[in-house]
Formats: structure tokens, sequence, C-alpha cells
């Protein structure tokens, strides 16, 4: 064998798997209005992607996320809500509903997609890629309100619990790692 012979194959491998490999900006979404959407308009922005419910013991949590991205926001964070009904049916709202609920009690103004499934046999495509198999954090989403926070690069950095609160000391200094210098 030459090594042309055998790097020959090698590349057509590596080739095929970044073919295959699909990055979190290019997973088809809907946003909270049902149009289509993605994470495109995001790239190279540190993402916090959060799975949301309006009728639990975190929904205060809302509060926190929108500071947070009222803080940060213009040195280029954005939060992500992402609603789920998986747990306790606690997000059993239509994403009308949900869209108003949100703004009549927290102000959110960060971007807020429709309602999906982050385990099970209809994980979304995108929870597939923050927590699946293969994911830099693996394993089932554990209830509302858990965190991943991905770099400007499109991967997953950081993933917080539920009872971590968005302004704890751990969720900020991973955003201002991410993030970087003033």
């Amino acid at each position: 064998m030459t090594p042309r012979f055998i790097l020959g194959p090698l590349l057509f491998i590596i080739a095929m798997s970044a073919v295959q490999a699909q990055s979190l900006f290019e997973i088809s979404l809907k946003d909270i209005e049902g149009k289509e959407a993605s994470l495109e308009a995001y790239r190279g922005r540190v993402l916090l992607i959060v799975n949301v419910a309006s009728a639990c013991g975190y929904t205060g949590q809302y509060e926190g996320l929108q500071a947070l991205y009222a803080k940060y926001q213009k040195r280029g964070l954005i939060v992500l809500g992402f609603p789920c009904n998986q747990f306790g049916g606690q997000e059993a709202g239509s994403n009308a509903e949900i869209k108003e609920f949100c703004s009549a009690n927290f102000h959110v103004s960060f971007p807020m997609f429709a309602k999906i499934e982050v385990n099970g046999a209809q994980r979304h495509p995108l929870y597939a890629a923050l927590a699946g198999p293969g994911a830099a954090f693996p394993g089932d989403v554990s209830w509302n309100f858990n965190k991943f926070l991905v770099g400007r690069d499109g991967k997953v950095i950081a993933r917080f619990e539920s009872g971590a609160e968005p302004d704890s000391t751990v969720v900020v200094k991973a955003i201002e790692a991410a993030i970087g210098a003033k």
C-alpha cells in the first residue's frame, strides 16, 4: 500500500462524517408563532438554550433569564426559550398562550420557539444534538429550565440543571467566559 491509497479512503471517511453532521445552526425549528426558523441568525453568538414551562416551580427563572439577556445581549449572548410539556404537564398551553404569559408576566423579549419535546422517542433534533448520545453533555433533560450554554462556534460548553439560577455565580461566570472580555 502506498500512502496515497491509505490517505484516500481516510479522507473520504472524514468527508462523509462532515456531510452527515449537522450543526446546531442548521436544525429546522419553528418560532413561537409557528414560522419556520433555525438558529442560523445567531451564528457567532453565545447561546443559552433553555427548556421552559409556565407552571413550574422554576418559572420565576424567566425573570433571571430576561435580566441576563438584557445585560449581555450587546456582548453577544442570546437566550433562547423552548417550551416543553414533558415534565408534570407544566406547559399545557398553546404557543400563543405561552407567548402571552411570558410577555405579560416576565416581559420576555428574548426569542421563544414553539413547544417541543426534549426527551424520548419524539425528542426534537435540537435536543438530540444537545443531550443525545455523542453530545458533549449527554443524558436526558431532568426537568424544566435545564440550560445549555453554546459557544460562538456552535459547540456546547456547559450544561446547568434546573436548580442553577440564571444569576448564579457559576452560570454568570460561564457566560462571561464564553462572551469574552468587554
